[in-house]
């Protein structure tokens, strides 16, 4: 069985959190692939692939050797539409506008892979918005939350104000489903803060 420091493959600071919130140690290994979506590539297809691409960059990396890699991948979607990353200011306005005064999809897809194995889950979130102003989103932008985030906010952030109601996993959409990925490291025995400890008759021996 795999051992030694998870890696993850990721250089979120809100994943690494969300792991130090289950008593998990990382190394941050950011995987570089190519983020395009195919062509009439689905949703949930697009970001399982994505989680997967990651993970087998990072595995590459360390080809041979016994650590877990943690990979995700976060999207929005709004209409069938996915919305990663703003590219610049107009498209995260462009972004806000759709989400403005209506509901979307925040979908994740965490994968852990081992030498020999590889587990994955998709998580999705129901997120509905308050209508928004075009001066309410240029203060957002102001802010300078919305660049590195699918969907051009952070819900941990300024943009909570924009929440009407959440249906699913708050963690989901700020980038690692909690619940889910505890599964994931549970399943291959790597210990939490949750993981049963010995016994004291253990010791009695």
């Amino acid at each position: 069985m795999p051992v030694g420091p998870l890696i993850l493959a990721s250089a979120s600071p809100r994943r690494r959190e969300l792991l130090a919130q289950l008593g998990v140690e990382c190394i941050c290994e950011p995987a570089d692939i190519d983020e395009t979506p195919y062509a009439d590539e689905s949703p949930d297809a697009y970001v399982r692939r994505m989680a997967l691409e990651k993970a087998s960059a990072a595995r590459r990396r360390h080809r041979g050797k016994p650590q877990w890699v943690l990979a995700a991948d976060t999207t929005v979607v709004v209409d069938g539409a996915v919305l990663g990353k703003p590219r610049d200011r107009e498209d995260a306005l462009r972004m806000l506008a759709l989400l403005s005064g209506r509901a979307h999809i925040v979908m994740t897809a965490v994968c852990l892979s081992g030498a020999r194995e590889e587990s994955t889950v998709l998580v999705k979130t129901r997120v509905q918005f308050i209508p928004l102003t075009w001066h309410q989103c240029e203060a957002y932008l102001e802010s300078g939350e919305a660049w590195d985030k699918a969907g051009a906010y952070g819900i941990q952030g300024l943009a909570g104000a924009f929440v009407a109601g959440i249906d699913g996993s708050y963690s989901n959409v700020v980038g690692l489903p909690l619940s889910e990925t505890w599964q994931l490291l549970r399943d291959q025995g790597i210990p939490t803060a949750l993981s049963p400890k010995a016994s004291p008759e253990a010791f009695d021996e």
